[in-house]
């Protein structure tokens, strides 16, 4: 089998929906040219193929005319595809709506139906504002003053110039805001998705500094929508950040109410939306608000169901890798094996299906969190097979010093599991290198690289029984450092420790601790 082609036109095709692909038919069926029939012919031909060869597509129409173009056959097809898809979709995405109403009234302008064209363009400024569009407002506003100029102010007063000023000042003092919240956010997400939460009192400060400058509000209320959403992301990101939950839950409930506060804004926002209940199911749970973190885990469950998804595979897969990554985590959390073990197939099946289209940050923290379980249940084997996946993948993840750290650390711990005498002294020094040219030999790392270290050494049942008890309680003690405590969350290593001294099941105990915590936060509670 020839090697799969980077090709445009076939991944546009094979992205289309049943719907699309009718739509697109229909508009073809309109057109008797020939060159329509031949790339309806070449549409159907492309559809029906497993990977793209174009040397069996030329077999295929071996002497037909647009061979001899082809590469503007494809183009022209590859656009005719998209003309379709945008009449498909006109009505629903309100921003097309907004470039249809622009097009139109520049082709009204061009006819000299100045009126027309300034009907036009109010109704296109209502929608905008109503959305709180303001980049499209700018483009709005151009056009009417065009129609001012033309009309050699005519029809203008000097109080109504005045307030033109006023109103595109404010329009500019607004996007200015939502700029540099944007900036803020995408410096602090570019450090905390390369970096990870905070080790250090240093890596604190260098949180601090991202925003250092970042305007202070004591409400939301008076921001348009999207940099009142960002004002609220970023404090809850810099909350996780430096490892105060918390103070980030406070953020993230004041952005939900953000959210069911507007209406409308769900629907227009349903990507920021769902990636905001993945983290308020993660940070309540982690703060013991089991019952919150339930609720919102049944929300996001529930946005395929309430909202139409269907158009828009992006969000599909977003909302694949966000809802698995999160619920295997919330279950596996409480002890809950079977139910993860439930969710298993399906969500191996998503990694499949969506393949490379989910990013490989997101798709290597599922295959951790599949790697983890099955080191969990037992079965070492399998849980190596998704940590080489996510090894294996080392190039695209080399910025993310995170996921790559804890990988190669449980790659250790499956490695001494699977018995793996001759290999564990490589590994080990392999996984000693990377940390230590990353600066990530922190005290949790120090400790578990001199247990692996002493277990290669030990050949005695009884003493590594005391190795494993000594690890128990020298991470316990990291625990409670509330920096290095965080390198915990990936993997519970403590009670995988204490499973190993006191000869107790791992997930018995988990769920044990689990149950424990859940009934002492109760009878707090009441």
């Amino acid at each position: 089998m020839p090697a799969k082609v980077k090709e445009s036109l076939f991944d546009l095709i094979k992205s289309l929906t049943k719907s699309e692909k009718r739509y697109f038919k229909i508009q073809s069926s309109l057109h008797t040219i020939g060159h329509e029939n031949n790339y309806v012919r070449l549409f159907d031909y492309i559809d029906k193929l497993d990977y793209y060869d174009e040397d069996v597509l030329f077999k295929e129409f071996k002497g037909q005319a647009f061979l001899n173009r082809f590469s503007i056959t494809k183009k022209r097809l590859y656009d005719h595809i998209l003309d379709a898809l945008s009449a498909f979709h006109a009505s629903n995405s309100s921003d097309a709506q907004l470039y249809k109403s622009l097009h139109c009234a520049d082709i009204l302008y061009a006819k000299s139906l100045y009126d027309q064209c300034a009907r036009e363009l109010r109704s296109a400024e209502k929608q905008a504002e109503k959305q709180e569009n303001f980049s499209m407002l700018i483009l709005i506003r151009s056009k009417q003053k065009k129609l001012i100029e033309n009309s050699a102010y005519s029809d203008t007063t000097a109080l109504e110039l005045n307030e033109i000023q006023e109103k595109d000042t404010l329009i500019v003092s607004e996007l200015t805001t939502y700029n540099q919240l944007w900036k803020i956010k995408s410096d602090l997400f570019f450090h905390l998705a390369r970096k990870g939460k905070a080790r250090s009192i240093e890596e604190r400060a260098v949180y601090e500094k991202i925003l250092f400058g970042m305007p202070n509000y004591s409400t939301t209320d008076h921001l348009p929508f999207e940099s009142a959403y960002l004002y609220n992301h970023i404090q809850a990101a810099f909350w996780f950040a430096v490892g105060e939950m918390e103070k980030s839950y406070t953020f993230i409930q004041a952005n939900l109410a953000t959210f069911t506060q507007r209406k409308g804004v769900i629907n227009t926002h349903l990507n920021s939306y769902f990636s905001l209940l993945t983290n308020a199911i993660y940070v309540s749970e982690k703060l013991g608000y089991h019952q919150d973190s339930s609720s919102y885990l049944h929300a996001l469950k529930q946005i395929d169901t309430n909202y139409d998804l269907s158009h828009n595979e992006d969000l599909h897969i977003k909302l694949f890798a966000s809802s698995s990554s999160i619920e295997l985590s919330l279950l596996t959390h409480r002890g809950d094996y079977s139910k993860a073990q439930e969710l298993m197939p399906a969500v191996e099946h998503g990694l499949v299906h969506y393949g490379t289209k989910i990013s490989p940050i997101r798709r290597a923290f599922i295959q951790f969190k599949l790697a983890s379980m099955q080191l969990a249940l037992g079965n070492y084997t399998v849980a190596l097979k998704w940590i080489n996946a996510i090894l294996n993948e080392a190039s695209e993840l080399e910025d993310n010093e995170d996921i790559l750290s804890y990988t190669q650390i449980l790659d250790l711990l499956v490695h001494m599991e699977l018995k793996h005498d001759k290999l564990l002294p490589y590994a080990l020094k392999n996984t000693h290198r990377f940390l230590k040219t990353r600066n990530r030999l922190y005290t949790f790392e120090k400790v578990f690289l001199q247990f692996i270290s002493k277990q290669i050494k030990c050949a005695n049942a009884l003493d590594m029984d005391e190795l494993w008890e000594e690890l128990y309680h020298e991470l316990s003690a990291v625990k409670e450092d509330s920096f290095d405590g965080l390198a915990l969350e990936y993997f519970d290593f403590i009670s995988w420790a204490e499973s190993k001294y006191t000869k107790k099941p791992f997930i018995l105990l988990m769920k044990e601790k689990f149950n424990t915590v859940y009934r002492d936060r109760s009878e707090a509670v009441r």
